[in-house]
């Protein structure tokens, strides 16, 4: 079984672990690196996991501050109630006395006959026919270095790079070999922002206010398909969600979030 990305470590006890911050886990430029806010909520979800000996239904991030490279985000896990087939608590993770990340989380699952999905994944060309996304804002180790993302085409050809429609596709795994699991989907799912500079046609990106992921089933996958639909931007903010299939069409997980927007100007235009 592949590890996962995020290698926690565990602290005085099941409520607490550890995240020594290495460059892998942040993006931005030299000297203004931090923690990706992915990353933040993937340890969240390994943390309460492992806390509480259940799986995430659903988990929700609030970002408050910044954690820097070199630094160490220490979780505290705490269960609030525990019933017979769910749990509900948090996560806060810190640095020092700092305040970065606030998590609340759902977990558990209970015995049931049904098992139904609605929702399609959208009819792509499959990754080794998509166009990989080249992203260089002068790091010299990021997240995004670990990162394989490509943009979906359709079998018509389209590519969806700047869509008035506000709609982008996205194909995403790891380069490292490393499990696509709960802890990896929540990394991808804070790709929404990329979609903001896409839908806009401008060279602009954001910094997550939050995000949400709702876990439905994590199956064996090479590949992530992303369906991402930016909703609106105004005042200076933008809101959009995603959904995050397996290559044979499961959904695996759906995410949203609000960011701030800004623009980057060393970043290649989109």
């Amino acid at each position: 079984m592949a590890p996962s990305f995020i290698d926690l470590q565990p602290g005085s006890d099941k409520a607490h672990w550890k995240l020594p911050l290495a460059e892998r886990f942040c993006v931005g430029p030299p000297g203004q690196q931090f923690m990706f806010g992915g990353v933040g909520l993937a340890t969240a979800v390994q943390a309460l996991q492992r806390a509480c000996e259940r799986r995430v239904i659903w988990a929700a991030a609030q970002y408050i501050s910044y954690a820097r490279p070199g630094s160490t985000v220490e979780w505290t896990v705490t269960e609030y109630t525990r019933g017979k087939y769910n749990t509900q608590a948090t996560a806060m993770g810190r640095v020092g006395d700092q305040l970065i990340i606030s998590v609340n989380a759902a977990l558990g699952s209970r015995p049931t006959e049904f098992n139904r999905q609605w929702v399609v994944a959208p009819e792509v060309l499959p990754p080794e026919s998509s166009r990989p996304i080249i992203r260089n804002r002068g790091e010299t180790e990021s997240l995004h270095y670990h990162m394989d993302t490509r943009i979906a085409e359709t079998p018509g050809g389209e590519v969806r790079l700047s869509t008035e429609d506000g709609r982008v596709l996205l194909w995403i795994k790891p380069h490292d070999e490393v499990a696509i699991d709960a802890e990896m989907l929540a990394i991808m799912a804070d790709f929404v922002p990329m979609g903001v500079g896409r839908a806009l046609g401008t060279n602009r990106g954001g910094n997550s206010l939050d995000n949400t992921i709702r876990i439905h089933q994590v199956v064996p996958t090479r590949w992530v398909l992303g369906d991402l639909q930016i909703s609106a931007v105004h005042d200076g903010f933008g809101h959009g969600r995603m959904s995050l299939f397996a290559e044979t069409g499961e959904l695996m997980a759906t995410a949203g979030q609000s960011l701030i927007i800004r623009k980057f100007p060393d970043a290649p235009a989109p």
